[in-house]
């Protein structure tokens, strides 16, 4: 590690030119190495637009389970000088061919999702390689091809297998990643996975950069990495994919006007559709405005009403939320409509499973879709020196995606994030299969406003508890005046509309379960293993935090 910093501080040294003020800098993300590439940018001078590129492509690399070039992600933008938030759109895309019947089987009924997701069917067109290009367009200050280099150095020389790579490769060893090809060569998953402290070469992904670094990111979608998508996918043994040429020429980054709400004395931002992160967490809050949750404390009392917040908010996500571009999404922030969603919970006593609500100008034809999935994510946050800020969230869907790998990059299955059925009880469903949507996501990207400033930054990786995860934390800051730290390692608590309420095992939140269970609660004990990477921005400096459950670190320099 300590070769590898110095190799980093010889590709971004300090420029005096560069440097327009001095202040703290901070980068927390998922791997130590991706972390470290942030920071040497952001000492070099760089932007965060800068760090992000740097951190992305190296957890491309030594995250290769979570996220990558072959996925899609969320990003929030603040760009200090212009007093601005942006916020872009780079989740993947269905193929114009793709319709309702997508994943039916040839028994006429909706395949089962373990079966739909290996191979080219459940890769959509991956947004991050031009999510990287346009931000840096937008705000980089480096030169691009020198934010590749430390990523094509570590691809080129090896680096070493943490104990979480060489876990996750082990346990798909056991089902279905020792089948597909490269995937199995790779990660070594016939022989039972990677060994933790072995060295691990990329040489296909530093060949894939290399061209990222001349072309830039029109490789990925019109050039020789295009083809190779097209063809991995189609020629899958196991469901063969429809994606085309044209499909990844058409692809766009979209600017989405961001998802905004006001909480006490905050105001809270997140992503909007087709994310349903910053609706659903602008539900739950918007509820729990109602009651005086600083005053409780964290008791079973507080935790009850944001489980009661979470139950009507899940249900409201999974009949309404969709990509907007397809789906007339009703003003679920509306506050008089949320204001009677928190008029429903009893203080004193736990409710069964939700139904949606009757928010403003509802399109009545839409049907709940009932499952959900998304574990392959990673989050990191940055503050460069010149009070720019990112807060993203990036994922290939399932652990280790489709299982395809092409460039040395492993493609997503972000397709199975669709419904399987298009329609319930004669009523479409809002997050249907349809060519060139894209799909509905549970990524929540936030920043936190306190006097109009940047004040949190945060997000998680987990799949549809991701909502959960990053809300209970600004709970546990912004209400309980927890520390990151102590909100992080509190315990998770999290319902998603269902009959248990899952309580984190071996936590302070698992002591509260006899007492939730008081209230009415099924409670289901278990490990949640989130992923939270948090800046908190106060006027004495940045503090900033990594989950304890993966092996995220959070570095900073003056």
């Amino acid at each position: 590690m300590r070769a590898y910093i110095a190799i980093l501080a010889g590709f971004f040294a300090v420029q005096p030119a560069q440097v327009e003020a001095q202040r703290a800098y901070m980068v927390a993300a998922a791997h130590p190495m991706a972390a470290e590439a942030g920071r040497a940018v952001l000492a070099g001078g760089g932007s965060a637009a800068d760090a992000a590129v740097a951190v992305q492509v190296m957890l491309t690399l030594v995250e290769p389970q979570s996220s990558g070039l072959g996925g899609g992600a969320f990003m929030l933008y603040w760009d200090a000088s212009a007093g601005t938030l942006q916020t872009y759109d780079a989740r993947e895309k269905a193929p114009a061919a793709a319709d309702g019947d997508y994943f039916t089987g040839a028994d006429g009924e909706p395949m089962a999702w373990p079966d739909a997701v290996p191979g080219g069917l459940s890769v959509g067109v991956p947004g991050v390689p031009l999510l990287l290009e346009t931000v840096h367009q937008d705000h980089g200050r480096l030169p691009w091809a020198g934010l590749l280099e430390p990523t094509i150095q570590a691809a080129d020389q090896g680096f070493e297998v943490t104990p979480r790579l060489s876990q996750s490769t082990g346990m798909f060893a056991a089902r279905d990643l020792e089948v597909w090809g490269q995937a199995d060569r790779y990660f070594n998953a016939s022989e039972g996975g990677l060994e933790v402290g072995s060295t691990l070469r990329n040489r296909a992904f530093a060949r894939t950069l290399r061209l990222m670094a001349d072309q830039g990111a029109a490789p990925f979608y019109s050039g020789s990495i295009a083809g190779d998508i097209v063809a991995a996918t189609s020629r899958a043994r196991t469901n063969p994919g429809m994606m085309t040429m044209e499909d990844l020429a058409d692809y766009t980054v979209e600017n989405r006007a961001p998802v905004c709400f006001a909480y006490r004395v905050y105001e809270i931002c997140g992503m909007g559709p087709p994310t349903s992160g910053g609706l659903t967490m602008g539900l739950i809050l918007g509820q729990l405005e109602q009651f005086d949750l600083a005053s409780m404390g964290p008791t079973a009392e507080a935790w009850h009403l944001y489980i009661e917040a979470s139950k009507r908010a899940f249900a409201d996500r999974g009949r309404f939320m969709g990509d907007a571009d397809f789906v007339d999404i009703p003003d679920l922030l509306d506050r008089a409509y949320v204001e009677s969603r928190a008029a429903t919970i009893d203080p004193t006593a736990a409710g069964g499973q939700a139904r949606a609500g009757e928010p403003p100008m509802q399109d009545t034809r839409y049907a709940p879709q009932l499952t959900d999935h998304e574990q392959g994510t990673t989050h990191f946050v940055i503050v460069d020196r010149y009070g720019d800020m990112v807060s993203m969230t990036s994922s290939i869907e399932s652990a280790f995606g489709s299982r395809l790998l092409v460039g040395g990059m492993l493609l997503n299955n972000q397709l199975t994030d669709f419904s399987f059925r298009s329609e319930r009880n004669g009523n479409p469903i809002a997050n249907r299969v349809e060519g060139g949507k894209r799909p509905r996501s549970s990524m929540s990207p936030t920043i936190v406003f306190r006097d109009g400033a940047p004040y949190l930054l945060i997000g998680s990786p987990g799949g549809s508890r991701i909502i959960g995860y990053t809300t209970q934390a600004i709970i546990s800051v912004l209400d309980f005046g927890m520390t990151l730290e102590e909100a992080f390692a509190y315990g998770h608590i999290v319902n998603r509309n269902g009959e248990e309420t899952d309580v984190e095992e071996g936590t302070e939140a698992a002591n509260l379960a006899p007492a939730l269970e008081a209230l009415g609660h099924g409670v289901n004990l278990r490990d949640l293993t989130s992923g939270l990477h948090a800046i908190l921005v106060t006027d004495d400096g940045l503090t900033g935090a990594a989950d304890p459950r993966r092996e995220g670190v959070a570095l900073s320099a003056e």
